[in-house]
């Protein structure tokens, strides 16, 4: 984690290192990388995507989560963040260096990616999947 001045503000921002890490710790979480022709690294709860890494050049390493339709406005508004590729109909966004962005907002954004994966499961997978977190937190 490192510390970025911009303006007046100072903020902390994850490496890739730290956000796939954190990624790993959801409940149920699966990590899968993918070879070509795709070359993804996804993140998925119960087989429902909520967060990628493209894993090739000339993209390595940029990160694509699902948000909001209101919250894509307001990131494809930033810079370094895009529409992504093939999923931008969908509202899911890519930051192109995770390093420069915000992280608790970040954090934010990708629970809410990962909630909404979450909320697409059959009722019986998600008690399953409560469950599961809460034993694992005693």
């Amino acid at each position: 984690m490192k510390g970025t001045l911009t303006g007046a503000f100072f903020y902390t921002a994850m490496n890739i290192e730290e956000l796939k890490q954190w990624l790993r710790g959801f409940p149920e979480a699966l990590e899968t990388l993918h070879s070509e022709p795709t070359n993804i690294l996804t993140y998925k709860v119960g087989g429902k995507t909520f967060a990628y890494f493209k894993t090739s050049e000339p993209e390595r390493w940029r990160f694509s989560f699902r948000t909001t339709p209101d919250r894509f406005l307001e990131l494809t508004g930033m810079p370094g963040v895009k529409p992504a590729r093939y999923m931008g109909r969908y509202h899911w966004v890519t930051i192109v260096r995770v390093a420069q962005f915000q992280e608790d907002y970040l954090r934010e954004l990708v629970q809410w990616s990962y909630d909404k994966a979450l909320s697409q499961l059959s009722k019986a997978k998600q008690r399953a999947i409560g469950a599961d977190s809460e034993a694992g937190q005693q």
